[in-house]
C-alpha cells in the first residue's frame, strides 16, 4: 500500500461529491477507494496510527 496522499484524497473527495451529488462520506469512500482503501474509515485510520507512531503502520 502507497501512502496516503491528503490533498489528492481531499479534491477527490470534493469533486465526487459535487459532481456527483453524493454526501461527503460516500465522496470519501470512493476517494479512500481510489487510494487502495476500502473506505474512508479504514484510510483515517491509517493516517491516525501513522500519526500516533510517527511512521508507517
Amino acid at each position: 500500500m502507497r501512502i496516503p496522499d491528503i490533498a489528492e484524497f481531499e479534491e477527490r473527495a470534493a469533486i465526487v461529491e459535487y459532481d456527483g451529488q453524493l454526501t461527503r462520506r460516500k465522496a470519501e469512500d470512493v476517494a479512500a477507494r481510489g487510494q487502495g482503501f476500502p473506505d474512508a474509515a479504514a484510510y483515517w485510520q491509517w493516517l491516525a496510527e501513522y500519526v500516533l507512531k510517527q511512521g508507517l503502520p
